[in-house]
């Protein structure tokens, strides 16, 4: 049997710190996990990464890759953009690629590659105009968007969830979205 890929993005938001587990559950589900990582989420992460690139089998990214060295990923199945800040959000909208992960993510877009974001953003962020308009044209250009009613709903600034991040409900979209193939 064959293993399905799945890209994880991360930005810089307090999930990213529960992201050793989301592995493991997307990996118990049958799921070969690539990490990529914000340039902050890396830097927030700095001490995991050598843990994290053991975990996944594969290096944890938050650079792009020097034109003709090879790529060490194996190529995407699905990706999961999770949690995804309000900076990611509105720079992938408006195609502002100027990192990794946001550039990738635009790319699977044009690809056709499967993609769920999970914003986590706080209730005084969402008032910006830009980024109702980001999510629109991200669910417009084929995106799986979880935010709202059944996906993440923003808290105050500084509150914490206590329930936690809905981590559970991007694990199982990408069930659903990804239908019964191989599984490890």
């Amino acid at each position: 049997m064959t293993s399905r890929t799945v890209y994880l993005f991360c930005s810089a938001a307090p999930p990213v710190f529960e992201v050793a587990t989301v592995i493991e559950a997307l990996q118990a589900r049958g799921w070969d996990v690539c990490l990529g990582l914000t340039p902050t989420a890396a830097d927030w992460l700095r001490e995991s990464l050598s843990g994290l690139a053991t975990l996944t089998g594969h290096p944890v990214r938050s650079q792009y890759k020097r034109p003709g060295e090879p790529d060490v990923w194996p190529k995407a199945d699905l990706i999961l953009v999770a949690p995804v800040t309000f900076n990611t959000v509105n720079s992938w909208a408006l195609g502002l690629t100027s990192t990794f992960v946001v550039g990738v993510a635009a790319e699977a877009i044009g690809k056709r590659i499967p993609i769920v974001a999970m914003p986590c953003v706080n209730a005084a962020y969402v008032q910006h105009p830009q980024f109702e308009q980001s999510v629109a044209t991200l669910r417009s250009a084929g995106v799986t968007v979880l935010y709202g009613e059944g996906g993440f709903v923003p808290n105050e600034p500084g509150e914490r969830r206590a329930d936690g991040y809905p981590w559970h409900l991007a694990l199982d979209i990408v069930e659903t979205l990804a239908g019964p193939g191989d599984r490890a």
